[in-house]
């Protein structure tokens, strides 16, 4: 097979192309802050100049991941250096591909919608949403949704999954989450209604300065 047609790179004791999970969750990390600051922006200000540039870059991202090589992604270099001195995690590269082609498909609906048209509409601010969501969830509990979709359709043929989840193994009981611990986030969840009820003035109302004379 010639290498260059190989998505991924071939690592000693791996039978399929794999890529460094490390990196691109320190990437998908980049990611997500931008555009959550730009999102921001975009909902405090009504600054739409910083999410443009976002969508250009992450529409040049995903293209050079999937239709040049990986290694040549500027935000995946990014992770890389950051992340350059801890171990190696790798996963699959078919299932990445796939997930990212989905990110590749709404960066460029929110690229034509919002630069080319330069329009905004419902439809942006949801394709927005699910990308923070992807993003988010892939940089925080390293979870790849798409790699995870990805599994759904080729059952019994994912290698090297995030997290080694494809193949069922017992949890550790350091994993597992007692009866106790599962009350505990019940509680947190009745405070929190409690605090509600009890303070509903004070959080609706604007704070004033400590320091201001009335």
């Amino acid at each position: 097979m010639n290498r260059k047609s190989i998505f991924g790179e071939k690592v000693n004791g791996y039978h399929i192309p794999v890529l460094n999970n490390r990196e691109i969750r320190a990437a998908a990390g980049l990611m997500f802050l931008s555009a959550f600051i730009s999102l921001v922006l975009v909902l405090s200000k009504g600054d739409f100049v910083p999410v443009k540039y976002v969508l250009s870059v992450f529409v040049t991202e995903f293209f050079i991941r999937l239709f040049i090589n990986p290694k040549y992604a500027p935000l995946l270099i990014t992770g890389r250096l950051i992340v350059g001195g801890q171990v190696p995690e790798y996963v699959g590269a078919a299932q990445k591909k796939f997930a990212w082609y989905i990110g590749f498909s709404i960066a460029v609906v929110m690229f034509f919608l919002l630069v080319v048209l330069n329009t905004y509409s419902p439809i942006t601010g949801f394709a927005c949403m699910i990308c923070l969501l992807l993003m988010f969830f892939e940089s925080a509990f390293g979870i790849c949704l798409g790699c995870k979709l990805y599994r759904a359709i080729r059952k019994g043929q994912v290698q090297y999954c995030p997290g080694e989840i494809c193949e069922k193994k017992l949890q550790h009981d350091i994993q597992k989450v007692s009866g106790v611990q599962r009350l505990i986030l019940v509680g947190l969840l009745a405070f929190l209604l409690l605090l509600a009820f009890a303070f509903q003035h004070n959080f609706n109302e604007m704070p004033h300065s400590l320091f201001q004379k009335n």
